[in-house]
């Protein structure tokens, strides 16, 4: 069963709007000992939130793994991985950061305890409430 992710950026870097149009990228900039250990878990057909950060704080569409991770060919390091993403939808309502906070059942969600974390799991039950907001 594909497992559920959510991968955060700067849309001032790197856009939902870029994926779009580009309709495929290659995720990289992980960096982070955790975030690393999650996107090493990753697999080919896994869903992905896409969350805007900076000043929009907000969860915009969904992409999915199109590879498994490999290491970042333009790297020197062997820790550091990549994976191919490519859209799937844009939402037309955005779940905002103080959406995600002001829910009691996603307290325990890495988005809310984990703010600077760039890739993390989301469970089945956080799955469902998110996209319950989205309607």
């Amino acid at each position: 069963m594909p497992q559920r992710w959510l991968f955060k950026t700067e849309p001032g870097d790197y856009s939902y709007d870029d994926l779009e149009r580009e309709g495929r990228t290659v995720w990289t900039g992980v960096h982070n000992s955790l975030a690393l250990k999650y996107f090493r878990d990753l697999r080919i057909g896994d869903q992905i939130l896409i969350y805007h950060t900076g000043s929009e704080k907000a969860i915009v569409g969904l992409a999915e793994a199109i590879s498994d991770p490999y290491p970042d060919p333009a790297g020197n390091d062997e820790k550091l991985l990549v994976v191919a993403v490519r859209p799937l939808r844009r939402f037309s309502r955005r779940v905002s950061l103080q959406q995600v906070k002001n829910t009691p059942e996603l307290r325990d969600f890495d988005l809310v305890r984990l703010p600077r974390l760039s890739v993390m799991p989301v469970s089945n039950r956080q799955w469902s409430i998110i996209l319950d907001l989205l309607e």
